[in-house]
Parts: C-alpha cells; structure tokens; sequence
C-alpha cells in the first residue's frame, strides 16, 4: 500500500499552508474568501482533475495514445445541510487524432484506474465527458 502525508498550519484568519514533500499550497481559509488561494471545494476539485490528468500521462504510452494535450473542466455543486459535495461534472478536453474509439478507450482507463476519482465517485455523483478539442 502506498502511503501519503501532507501537513497543514494555520498562517493566519485568511489563510494556511499546506506542505508535502518539496512542494507548498496556499490555501484559502477566509470566511469572506480570497483571490488568491484554492478554497476546500476547489482544492477537491482540483484533486479530481490532477487524478485525471496524472492517468492520462500514466496510460498513454500503454495504449500508445498519441495526443497534444489536455484540459479538465469542473463543476461542483455544493449543498448546505448537511454539507457536502453534492455533484461534480467534468469536461475532458484531448487535443488529439486518435479516433473515437481511442478516445473513449482513454476516458474508461481514466475512470478505471483513478485512485481519487473511485474515491469521489463512491462517494458522490461523478459524471462527465471525453471531448476532442476543437482544431484550429
């Protein structure tokens, strides 16, 4: 089993710090919000999406999937009591030439092997699409 470790400190009333490994988050814990840090929701959303991604990267040269790039949208709805993450939809967007059946050979890898996206999706509803980007 592999095992994770991130550690958190309160900065101040607007804001914490997350740390792991080399890297460092700055996290949004204002009650009024801020601009300039990812909030718990966005932080979940983003989660979903780096899943997402690191999948991608980790899959395509099993499958031999040739692309240019990638794009993840999120949409979360939140409910107030209790509260939780009540949906998240997801757009992902592959810059690629493969055809249709590669590319949905891709997004069932991406929904198959994501550590966090089984996660949330036993979770709550996790829905989404695998587009091609539009050319030009």
């Amino acid at each position: 089993m592999l095992e994770y470790r991130v550690v958190a400190r309160r900065i101040d009333a607007h804001g914490g710090m997350a740390r792991c490994k080399g890297a460092k988050i700055t996290l949004d814990t204002d009650v009024n919000g801020r601009a300039d840090a990812f909030n718990p929701a966005e932080l979940f959303l983003a989660a979903i999406a780096a899943c997402m991604l690191k999948g991608i990267e980790r899959v395509t040269p099993m499958l031999r999937f040739n692309l240019r790039g990638v794009e993840v949208k999120l949409h979360g709805i939140r409910q107030d009591s209790p509260p939780k993450m009540a949906s998240v939809d997801y757009e992902l967007i592959v810059d690629t030439d493969e055809d249709d059946r590669r590319l949905d050979l891709l997004h069932t890898n991406v929904r198959k092997f994501g550590t966090i996206f089984n996660t949330v999706s036993a979770a709550t509803r996790l829905e989404g699409r695998i587009v091609r980007a539009a050319k030009g």
